[in-house]
């Protein structure tokens, strides 16, 4: 005889992304059909977009947390998990399901992220870690699962109309994109890539990739793998309109297009890197900026640095995704 508690989940969601009558039902029901406990729930808000939820229910030693919110409180969730054997579960919903769409997850399929969530698989990913030191010499500390960015990426969050994007979803980044692109100003920093030399570069753009695809089918770093313990790095400076139309067409059709089949990737041949351009790969990467600037994590603002040290943490997050099945292999 089995004495073996039931496993218990525990359901964090944001109360505006979420249809709550019918995600309790759905949860009810697939607990109960894979033998799971009754699940608890947790809400966020405006001050608690999800860690402290997340601690609420770690406290009760839950088995897994199911995410039901935007790439915010997935980021949120992830971060108050780190440290913890604790399985995440993704009820896709929002504007960008950033880290869904990496792990090609089906979207926009409530009843079947759920089953996922109670009969799927542990798969283990990278999570990426960040401390930011602000003007006044203050730090804080933070994950992020999918990419952490500086200068335009970061201005182009700042300046999206979060009115907008909950109207609109990601067309409204065209417009923060157009205002962002007025900005003349550059980043300035001094880093270094693991133990490799102190550097000094001046880009519009730097962007460290845990994976690399974006909404509207855009593959920003195509060599980008949630488990291979590294992250990526995206430096960017075109020079004039030129230089934005060769980054423009390397991501959008290159990357975004011609690299997604293996016959693409042979025609495309290797990456090369050029003063538009340019790609690195590591596992930490510490910078010191001439000016504050604003930072992105996941897709939501996080003020201003100037100055940050960001590292991988290889297997550090354990994802449920869906069971592989032998014929599917």
């Amino acid at each position: 005889m089995n004495n073996a508690s039931p496993r218990v989940a525990a359901v964090v969601y944001n109360p505006i992304k979420v249809d709550l009558p019918a995600l309790r039902e759905a949860v009810i029901s697939e607990a109960a059909a894979a033998g799971w406990g009754e699940t608890l729930w947790f809400e966020t808000s405006i001050d608690d977009v999800g860690q402290g939820a997340t601690g609420e229910a770690l406290a009760q030693h839950v088995d897994m947390v199911i995410v039901a919110g935007g790439d915010g409180t997935v980021r949120a969730v992830v971060e108050a998990l780190r440290g913890h054997e604790v399985s995440v579960a993704l009820l896709p919903s929002g504007t960008g399901n950033l880290l869904a769409r990496n792990l090609k997850m089906t979207l926009n399929d409530l009843p079947g992220s759920i089953k996922v969530a109670f009969t799927g698989v542990d798969r283990q990913i990278d999570l990426g870690m960040i401390r930011i030191e602000r003007a006044d010499k203050s730090r804080d500390q933070h994950a992020f699962v999918v990419m952490a960015g500086l200068g335009l990426d970061a201005k182009m969050i700042a300046n999206t109309d979060d009115e907008l994007k909950a109207k609109a979803g990601w067309v409204a980044y065209i417009k923060a994109l157009a205002a962002s692109l007025r900005d003349p100003s550059e980043l300035h920093l001094h880093f270094r890539l693991d133990d490799g030399p102190r550097t000094r570069r001046t880009v519009h753009t730097l962007i460290l990739g845990n994976c690399g695809s974006l909404q509207a089918n855009i593959l920003l770093m195509p060599e980008a793998v949630l488990d291979d313990g590294k992250f990526d790095i995206m430096m960017t400076r075109p020079d004039g309109v030129l230089g934005w139309i060769r980054v423009w067409t390397k991501v959008a059709w290159t990357n975004g297009v011609v690299r997604r089949t293996k016959a693409g990737k042979a025609i495309a041949g290797e990456h090369k890197n050029n003063p538009d351009l340019h790609y690195e790969t590591g596992t930490s990467f510490t910078a010191r900026l001439s000016d504050p600037e604003e930072i992105e994590l996941d897709g939501d603002g996080f003020g201003e640095a100037i100055a940050f040290k960001a590292w991988i943490e290889p297997n550090a997050l354990r994802v449920r995704t869906p069971e592989v099945t032998t014929a599917a292999k």
